[in-house]
């Protein structure tokens, strides 16, 4: 059964390349008449915008399906987070989207496997037809036992050579697509990598302790100096009633003073995720969102704390983000942890058109995810719905 269903696969993956092959000419073609057209009064933008987003998603489709032949848990499969999501304004966002590496290695990959995806077939159909040539074509006039050894042997070297031939072209082109498709992967361009990572760790946590500060200075400080003050004036006053007013506003002030250091704490880490874990914490953020959220959450452990909290206050900023902006009636959300890999996805039925370009909010999910090493997948199509996968690298504890 394993054997058929790797041939199933090979075949499958031969077949899948052929087709995606075919679509990227006529892509390639469209693209080509899309440019042709853009002096003519623009005629040619509507029909580049359209033709890009179709090209985003085959190489989307092509690019899970290389790294789900090469490595089928790595946590690039789902797509590219560098790949910007088309959305209602696609006319007015093609330039930006074309100094997009994402769209750059898209439309490299499409000329590149529009030119070379009959290669396969040009192979197995020279295999076939010598295959067919020899057994079905050539007569023998005089039977000998040697001229039947040497078309046995044929006949089997060139099955062979089939044989070998179709999971070697199916893993050719899986790699070709992989590296051109999937951002670059030299050790210098890691370490680039990492280091904008920590560069934008850095700023956000330097942001982050700026509004600490600023809320502390603005709030609590605030109310424990008007404390003071009326319990110095409740000192120094000779009526009874006056003094039992200003402590009662002492007390008032006290208990909103409690109340801002609270709401600060929970904006630091949240004790509902050390009580409860994530998958509680992320339950009771569900709850409090004003549209209904259907949850489901897979979670047979614990996360480290930096990670439950990455992902606790993506997951708030993405809820809050469906309630602000998208329209929506209901929302869904799934976290499953599989491989080594956390995935939490956001769903809602709303009227689409989301781009992490447009707002801080995705923005600022990208980089807490960044922080872990993290991808942020945005499909977000006109008329909806937005879909929000978030990938984490971690393990269970």
């Amino acid at each position: 059964m394993i054997v058929i269903r790797r041939a199933f696969a090979v075949v499958g993956g031969l077949l899948l390349n052929a087709a995606t092959g075919v679509a990227a000419l006529v892509l390639t073609a469209l693209l080509l008449v899309g440019v042709v057209l853009v002096p003519l009064a623009g005629i040619g933008l509507p029909l580049l915008g359209r033709v890009l987003a179709l090209v985003r998603s085959l190489a989307r489709l092509q690019r899970s399906w290389a790294i789900g032949v090469l490595d089928p848990d790595s946590p690039w499969r789902a797509g590219s987070p560098h790949t910007r999501a088309g959305g209602p304004d696609a006319r007015s966002r093609l330039l930006p989207a074309l100094r997009d590496s994402g769209t750059r290695r898209d439309l490299a990959w499409l000329a590149v496997h529009a030119c070379t995806w009959p290669a396969p077939t040009l192979v197995i159909w020279a295999l076939l037809a010598a295959f067919d040539y020899i057994f079905f074509r050539v007569r023998v006039v005089n039977v000998a036992m040697l001229t039947v050894l040497s078309f046995s042997i044929s006949l089997i070297a060139i099955a062979a050579l089939t044989l070998m031939a179709l999971p070697l072209l199916r893993t050719g082109q899986a790699r070709l697509s992989a590296m051109l498709l999937l951002p670059d992967a030299t050790p210098a361009a890691r370490i680039r990598q990492l280091t904008e990572s920590r560069a934008e760790v850095v700023d956000a946590q330097a942001a982050e302790l700026r509004r600490i500060e600023r809320d502390l200075h603005d709030g609590a400080q605030a109310k424990l100096v008007a404390i003071r003050m009326n319990l110095g004036l409740a000192r120094s006053a000779r009526d009874p009633d006056q003094v039992k007013l200003m402590v009662d506003e002492a007390r008032q002030v006290a208990a909103e003073a409690l109340t801002d250091l609270r709401d600060l704490v929970r904006g630091i880490h949240p004790p509902v995720l050390t009580d409860r874990g994530l998958a509680g914490a992320l339950e009771a953020a569900a709850l409090l969102c004003p549209l209904p959220v259907e949850v489901e959450i897979d979670l047979p452990g614990r996360l480290e704390a930096p990670v439950e909290s990455a992902v606790y206050f993506a997951v708030a900023e993405a809820l809050t983000n469906v309630t602000k902006h998208s329209g929506a009636s209901r929302g869904w959300l799934r976290v499953a942890h599989a491989g080594g890999i956390l995935r939490v996805t956001v769903r809602d039925d709303g009227r689409g058109g989301a781009d992490r370009a447009a707002g801080t909010g995705l923005r600022g999910i990208d980089k807490r995810l960044s922080a872990f090493d993290g991808l942020l997948i945005l499909r977000s199509p006109s008329g909806g719905p937005t879909e929000l996968t978030m990938e984490l690298p971690c393990a269970l504890s």
